[in-house]
Formats: C-alpha cells, structure tokens, sequence
C-alpha cells in the first residue's frame, strides 16, 4: 500500500477503482462553480436591499428577512449534507442542490412580493448549503492527500474571493439592470454546473450502498438540529438591531436554540445512525481545525463588514467605492492560494498556519491605525495584507482536517467544518455591529464628559465655527446653534473611530488566541516523504 492510498485509509483496489477516470482539475473546476456561485449570493443581495424594499413596497426591516431566511435555511442543511449524501448519494445529492439552487433563483427573481421573495430565498439557501460540503468532500475523495492542498486552494478561492467581489457587482447589477439580475445570472452558471456534473463526477466506491441495504431516518435528531440551528441563526442577524435580550423575540429564540441544540448534541451522540457524526471531534485534529475554521469565518465576514461601513459612514464612499476597496484583497488570495497549496507539499500545515495566525493578526493591528483622513488607498492595502494572511489559513486548515479521517467519513467532516465557518462568519457580524455600536456610545460619553463649558480653548473653537456660519448668512443666534450641533457630529466621528480601532484589535488580539490550537494539529506526512517511503 502506497503512503498516500494508507493517509486515504483505503485499499489499493479500492484506491485505484476511485480514481477518476477523467482530469481530477476538471472535477475540481466543475464543483467550484457551483460553489462561488452559492458564495457569492450570500454577500451579493445585501447592496440591493432598498431597491428590493422599495419595489416589492416592503420596510427597510422586512426586507432584512431577504438575507435572514437565506442564512437560516443554509445553516440547517449544512451539517446534514453528510448524511443526504450517503441517504441518495453524494453525486445525486449534488446535483439536487444545484438544481434546486438554481430554479429557486430564478423564482427569486420573478417574485411579485416580499413574502414570496422570502419562501423562495429559503428554497435557495436548502439548494445553496449542501453545495460546500458537497464539494470538499469530492475534492477530498478524488485527490490524493498529497495534491489535496492544490485542489482546497481552488475550493478557497472561490470561498473567500466571492463575499469581496458580491457587493461590488451586486451594486453594479443593481444600478444598471435591475436587483432581479442578481439572482437571474446564477441561472445559466447553474444549468452549466449541472451539465458538467452528470458527466465528469462520480461517486466513489465507499459510498455505494450494497443491495438491500436499509437506511434508517434520525427524524427527532433532524427536527432538533433544523430548530436550533434555525433558531441561532434568527437571533445572530437580528440580535443587535433589536437590542439582544431587551428584545422577547430574541429571549425566546436564545432559549429555543439553547435548549434545542444540547438535546441535538446528546441525542446524536448516542444514536446509532446519526445526522451528524459527532465522535469526529474526538480526533484533536479535526475540533482543532474547526474551531480555526470557526475564527477564519469570524474575522473574515467581520472585516469584510467593517472595512465598507467605515469607509462609507466615516470617509464618505459611495457603496461601489466601498466595495472597490475590497477587491485588491479577492486578487490577493488568487495569487497567494496555489502557492500555499504547493507549500503544504513540502511543509506541516501547523507550520504555515503559525505564519498565517502572526500574518492575520499583524494586518488587523496596521488597521488600528485608520482615522478619519484616510484615503482609498490606504483602506485597499490593509485589506490586502490581511488578505495574504488569510491564504495561509484557509487551505492549511481545510487540509489538516481530512488528515486523519476515514474516507467514508469525508461527507460528514465537510458538513461540519462548513457549519463552523459559516457560524463563525454569523457570529463574527453579530459581535462587531454590537461591539460597534456599544463602544461608539462609550466613546462619545467619555468625549463628551472631557467638553468643559468653560474651558478657554473650547469657547474660542465655538466662536470660531459660529463666525464662519454667520458670515456664510446665518443670523447669529442660528449659527451659534450651528456650531454646537458641528461640534457634536465631531464628536460622535471621533467616538465612531475609536470603536472601529477597538474592533480591529480585539479581532486582532483575537488572532494570536488561536496560536495554541495550532499547536495541538498532529503531524502529518507531507506530499515529499509520501513518495520517499
């Protein structure tokens, strides 16, 4: 036996009968297709939101539920695409949610309402969420661990090149065509991933159920898993606009999922034919990797919400600038990706991810430098540089979770690691905004307490802005009320800044946390000593 067939945990007869009869890059072109098309309709709706509202005569806050039900949807089906595929078969599995991704799109598009706008956004989200498991799975299964780097670093350009561009072109769609194109244009991308499917990818032999095999449904570990990963979902987009616990809505929701989601956790744990495969995480390797994974969801989707609200609430971009300035980030992973996939053929993923946790922290540090004069260009390169660090992350970590499993395990270790990042990526949202606007008032209380009325200084500044307002032709009583409501915006610019700053360096400080867990990877046999031995 062959090291790489012995890392797989497979036979040599079975290991040969798995290869793919055609170019394992072109199964790996096919699948991420599909994948940064679902990707990209994540972040892609959000600039389109007041055009939705206001064609289908929706509030602001209902059309919300736009993205909400979307995240819902896609979070329950995540951890469960491990078990449908091994239920019907992971290339029927596929192509089920590809197809059902893109009619439901379709349907997005021709909605005359907001209500059936939403029904048909969690048909997409269903569709959507059994993509990337799907995906990292194939790849997993038709890749050699030595060549798995390469193909993970395709899966994450699509992953983490998708949310930057989104908002970008899905400004760009919006204000030329219409906010029904964004969902339209994923119509023909998905009848070509379908086609390609049939064709090129095939299931491998460990997955084929033998006849007359039956296939018992977990129905109570199904409905406790789609209840509380639903329900945290809810409370991690709405929490913060409806003021966390103050809120009985999001009260409710908290203990639904809590409460929902321990008895997921025992009832899985001890049931025959679970869901989800929960003993998994008994290979340190793996709950490290998801937990990294986790974080890489965090400050990824938390920057990538940070960078545009501070470059458009506090410089003054429009939403295209905004999303502008994100995208020399998206090239950067394109380059640096192949590279660390050939990397991870000579080096220990722990030691690239050292670099890579160091490398992150450091760009999200530089960041703590922002204030209220920085230019377009400066906004660009600190997203670069935590780009590049991000490019050791994700292929290292993706990697090092198949290290040590079976291969018949690969469908049920992907559901998982997706789920993490996609909850990291939620979470993450939901503690920056909070951290945001907590800090802001802080901020401001603390800047106001420091305006005494009778410093000397003050009062000449006041007299200062009052001036130029009354010889602009303001009566002098206005433009003394002028200069004091200038010098409260000022301030609260100022408190908005200093919360940004604190954002940045607790994702940073954040960063250096995860050094540790690095440290608990085993070691695993890189592409070179593979063909040594």
């Amino acid at each position: 036996m062959s090291a790489a067939d012995a890392a797989a945990g497979a036979s040599p007869a079975e290991a040969a009968f798995a290869r793919p009869a055609v170019n394992p890059w072109l199964i790996a072109i096919t699948v991420t297709l599909a994948t940064f098309m679902e990707v990209l309709d994540t972040s892609i709706a959000n600039v389109a939101l007041p055009h939705i509202a206001g064609s289908l005569s929706a509030g602001q806050d209902e059309s919300t539920w736009v993205l909400t039900s979307y995240l819902v949807s896609n979070a329950i089906i995540l951890p469960m695409s491990g078990w449908f595929s091994s239920l019907i078969g992971r290339k029927r599995f596929y192509m089920l949610c590809v197809l059902l991704f893109t009619a439901s799109s379709f349907l997005c598009g021709l909605a005359p309402s907001l209500t059936t706008l939403i029904f048909f956004r969690i048909l997409q989200g269903l569709g959507g969420g059994g993509l990337q498991p799907s995906e990292q799975a194939i790849l997993a299964d038709t890749f050699p661990p030595a060549k798995r780097g390469l193909a993970f670093a395709m899966y994450g350009m699509a992953v983490v090149l998708a949310p930057a561009i989104g908002p970008t072109l899905g400004g760009w769609i919006t204000d030329n065509y219409s906010w029904r194109w964004i969902f339209y244009v994923n119509v023909p991308v998905g009848l070509l991933s379908l086609t390609l499917t049939s064709r090129l990818v095939h299931d491998p032999p460990h997955l084929k159920r033998e006849p007359g095999q039956t296939f018992r449904v977990d129905y109570i570990g199904l409905g406790l898993l789609a209840v509380g990963l639903g329900a945290l979902q809810v409370v991690l987009d709405k929490g913060q606009r409806d003021d966390w616990f103050e809120s009985d809505f999001i009260v409710s929701l908290s203990v639904i999922a809590g409460v929902a989601l321990l008895a997921a956790i025992l009832w899985e744990w001890f049931h025959p034919h679970p869901i989800i495969d929960l003993k998994l995480f008994r290979d340190r390797t793996f709950a490290a990797s998801n937990a990294m994974m986790f974080f890489v969801g965090f400050a990824l989707l938390g920057t990538t919400l940070l960078l545009p609200l501070y470059s458009q609430t506090l410089l003054g971009y429009t939403a295209q600038e905004a999303g502008l300035s994100l995208m020399p980030g998206g090239f950067m992973i394109m380059l640096l990706m192949p590279l660390v996939g050939f990397l991870l053929s000579r080096y220990q993923p722990r030691l690239l991810l050292l670099w890579g946790w160091a490398w992150t922290s450091f760009a999200l540090l530089r960041m703590t430098n922002f204030d209220l004069n920085a230019d377009f260009r400066e906004v660009a390169l600190a997203r670069l540089v935590q780009a590049g660090g991000l490019a050791f992350l994700f292929v290292p970590i993706n990697t090092a979770a198949y290290a040590f499993l079976p291969r018949d395990k690969n469908n049920a270790a992907s559901g998982l690691i997706n789920l993490a990042r996609n909850i990291g990526g939620s979470v993450g949202i939901s503690f920056v905004t909070t951290m945001l606007d907590r800090r802001s008032q802080f901020h401001q209380s603390r800047l106001a307490a420091h305006l005494n009325p009778g410093s000397i200084p003050l009062r000449a500044a006041l007299r200062g802005i009052s001036q130029a307002f009354f010889v602009r032709g303001s009566a002098p009583a206005l433009a003394a009320q002028q200069s004091q409501k200038l010098l409260e915006v000022m301030v609260g610019r100022q408190a908005a800044m200093l919360a940004y700053i604190d954002d940045f360096k607790i994702l940073a400080i954040s960063a250096l946390c995860m050094v540790p867990l690095t440290l608990l990877l085993k070691k695993t046999k890189t592409g070179a000593e593979m063909h040594v031995h």
